[in-house]
């Protein structure tokens, strides 16, 4: 919550005066490059500020075709809410900067792939030159923050607290391995070490904001290495909330396999990366 509710406070702020949605232009050349028209750029920079939610808000007032829909999601799923989930997985052992730089090239290289593979019509959307936004006074956007903040808490302590009595339940009665046993097969896959097991399934159903305090947790009890911490939350931070957030998103008529597909294998190949990256440092040292 120390991380949480000063972080969304600011953004808000951010939001509520209007700069948050001039910040666009910045992002603006690089649309083209991922075969996006320039409105394209305002739901990417929300949702990686904000998170998908405020991504799905900026998208469905634009004129997309669904094929620029289709790139936006796929970018939004793996580089969203950069600051606050940064500062989460910088708790669990990885560097803010390494983290955050990781998801947003993933998201990049993720996204080429994906117009490459669609190919979409650059005149089957139209750009949105500007948003219409009704700004409210103040203390009814106060008031409005503090109430969605106050709902959020309340899930994420009930999420938290069923999460972690369940893990403290499952080790009292040695049940973490009957829970991760059947998963061996998809951690094998994904090229991470099997005690991450249940920090990876946190990961992927309840995500790093929801789930953010049980990962913080475990790792700790977890004594994994450096290397394995930096291959488990590179993998999560790619690839997690793999239930919700693709749900968020059905309704604008993008196909499930777009959903789930790119995430799981950008997750998959950075983490062969890291591998890669240790072993040059092992080899280039031993030379």
């Amino acid at each position: 919550m120390k991380i949480l509710i000063p972080i969304s406070f600011a953004t808000a702020l951010l939001d509520y005066s209007g700069w948050i949605h001039q910040l666009d232009v910045v992002l603006k050349p690089a649309m083209a490059i991922l075969s996006l028209p320039p409105a394209a750029a305002l739901p990417i920079l929300i949702g990686i500020l904000t998170g998908v939610y405020g991504c799905i808000a900026a998208m469905a007032v634009l004129p997309l075709a669904v094929d620029h829909m289709t790139i936006v999601t796929v970018f939004v799923l793996i580089a969203h809410s950069l600051p606050q989930e940064g500062i989460i997985q910088a708790k669990s052992g990885i560097n803010f900067v390494k983290t955050t730089v990781a998801r947003l090239v993933a998201a990049v290289a993720t996204g080429l792939v994906v117009a490459a593979c669609l190919r979409p019509d650059d005149g089957g959307a139209a750009a949105a030159v500007s948003i219409l936004r009704e700004i409210p006074s103040f203390w009814p956007f106060l008031q409005n923050w503090l109430t969605e903040m106050l709902r959020l808490c309340i899930k994420i302590l009930a999420i938290i607290l069923g999460v972690m009595i369940a893990i403290e339940l499952m080790k009292e009665f040695n049940l973490i391995d009957l829970l991760v046993r059947p998963f061996a097969p998809v951690l094998k896959m994904m090229g991470l070490d099997r005690r991450a097991g249940v920090l990876w399934l946190t990961g992927v159903f309840f995500g790093l904001s929801y789930g953010g305090a049980v990962i913080v947790e475990q790792s700790r009890e977890l004594h994994l290495s450096p290397k394995e911490v930096e291959k488990l939350q590179l993998s999560i931070g790619i690839n997690h909330s793999m239930i919700e957030d693709p749900l968020l998103f059905l309704p604008f008529g993008i196909h499930p396999a777009w959903l789930l597909v790119p995430r799981l294998a950008a997750a998959i190949l950075a983490v062969y990366c890291v591998d890669l990256s240790f072993w040059l440092r092992k080899t280039l040292k031993a030379n």
